[in-house]
């Protein structure tokens, strides 16, 4: 149950009508564990990614989202950064934490206008917003994140998502858009 004083228009809290199977899995996920992780695996398009659904819903928690690394360590690392969060770590934009993989990760605000391209389950529970997005970003294997020098190679990894989608670098995320 939502706590707060924003109102949950998620088809768990608003819907009385029979649910599709796909939308009835993801409410009964949430109901089960307080959130559900969807995984997106690379194809021939590009890199895969991982969301987080319900940390906003049951625990008035931003959803954390993903990019570019092997679906199941995504997985893993939501996961770990959800129950931390749960039990009372906060998650914040342009936070940094060493404390969920053998890197460091920040935590990075995503622009709503990014919310159709790569979210939508979320979209499809919550119905509409608010519902806040963080991108945990992770630096490649000199240490440096896509914004800093020597990180431009993470472009096509991970996307920026704290950009609107027109400041973003073209590329394997922007194509579809």
């Amino acid at each position: 149950m939502p706590t707060g004083h924003t109102a949950c228009h998620c088809v768990a809290c608003q819907d009385t009508n029979e649910l599709d199977p796909r939308t009835q899995s993801t409410v009964d996920a949430i109901h089960q564990h307080g959130w559900q992780v969807v995984m997106i695996p690379t194809d021939d398009h590009g890199p895969g990614w991982a969301y987080t659904i319900g940390l906003w819903h049951c625990h008035r928690i931003p959803e954390l989202a993903m990019f570019g690394l092997d679906i199941h360590l995504m997985h893993t690392v939501l996961n770990d950064l959800g129950q931390r969060a749960v039990e009372g770590q906060p998650l914040e934009a342009d936070q940094e934490r060493h404390d969920v993989a053998s890197v460091p990760v920040v935590l990075k605000p995503v622009d709503y206008r990014w919310y159709k391209a790569f979210f939508g389950t979320a979209i499809g529970y919550y119905r509409k917003p608010p519902f806040p997005f963080l991108q945990v970003v992770w630096p490649n294997r000199d240490g440096a994140f896509p914004w800093e020098p020597g990180g431009e190679n993470l472009f096509s990894r991970q996307p920026q998502l704290s950009l609107h989608p027109d400041e973003h670098p073209v590329g394997v995320w922007t194509q579809d858009l």
